[in-house]
């Protein structure tokens, strides 16, 4: 019967390479100076209103998260064995609170709005992580790890907001997503599907570089469709990847012991 553990392939150096980097970043980040959070950040290219709605299309732009969100949900419930089910869950459930809260922040943007925004963006990131230990190492991670990673995540936040230091926000989201590629580098899932999360990861990372350029799109697209808008689009797309993902997964879990 195949197994999926820590026994079977995921000891040596390759568990060395992802302990190395996790606690190693862990340090740099402390190493580092804190980084507070420029009020600039708040100021979005594309303004427009529309419908009585303010900042329009970077507003509604969050609903696909809400839709994509319930149909990982949906997919998930009744396809994946019971011992990854509550990692799927949460990073859909995730997915869906992350366009509600970052609608609500786009409404009106501040730094007490954003918290709405970037809780469950990490509640996603941690979750998502956990997930995917899961299947690259060993299943039981994600009964030991989830929450505590979840709790991390939200702490970061919390840190934040009443410490004004990016740092540790900045570590949550990128410690999990760089950890991911690694473990797409270093294991093999038993699904094979390596390509969908490459195409996940992809997305984000485009989603990240069209919104440091928020202005410059808005600016060469004629003040129609700005890069922070795009960023919502992208993200979204590459949350849509995880849920066919989990749809081509189907079968080929029920098959395996929980």
């Amino acid at each position: 019967m195949e197994t999926n553990s820590l026994s079977v392939g995921a000891t040596g150096w390759r568990l060395a390479v992802l302990l190395g980097f996790f606690f190693g970043t862990m340090a740099l980040m402390f190493w580092v100076a804190p980084i507070p959070q420029d009020l600039a950040y708040h100021a979005f290219a594309d303004r427009r209103s529309l419908l009585g709605i303010p900042n329009f299309f970077d507003v509604i732009s969050n609903l696909p998260f809400v839709l994509i969100g319930i149909l990982g949900v949906r997919v998930s419930l009744g396809r994946l064995p019971r011992a990854i089910l509550p990692a799927w869950l949460m990073f859909f459930m995730a997915v869906s609170l992350v366009g509600v809260g970052s609608a609500y922040y786009h409404w009106a943007p501040d730094n007490d709005t954003l918290v709405w925004d970037r809780l469950p963006m990490t509640v996603g990131f941690m979750s998502l992580f956990v997930a995917l230990l899961g299947e690259y190492l060993d299943r039981r991670l994600v009964q030991r790890l989830l929450y505590p990673a979840v709790l991390i995540g939200a702490c970061s936040v919390v840190y934040w907001h009443f410490m004004d230091d990016l740092r540790f926000y900045a570590w949550v989201q990128f410690m999990p997503l760089t950890m991911i590629a690694m473990l797409l580098t270093l294991y093999r899932s038993r699904f094979e599907q390596n390509g969908l999360l490459l195409i996940a990861l992809g997305c984000y990372v485009l989603a990240k570089v069209v919104e440091y350029y928020d202005a410059e799109i808005f600016q060469l697209l004629g003040a129609t469709v700005s890069g922070h808008t795009l960023k919502h689009l992208l993200a979204s797309a590459g949350c849509l990847t995880m849920a066919v993902l989990v749809i081509k997964w189907n079968g080929k879990h029920d098959a395996l012991p929980a």
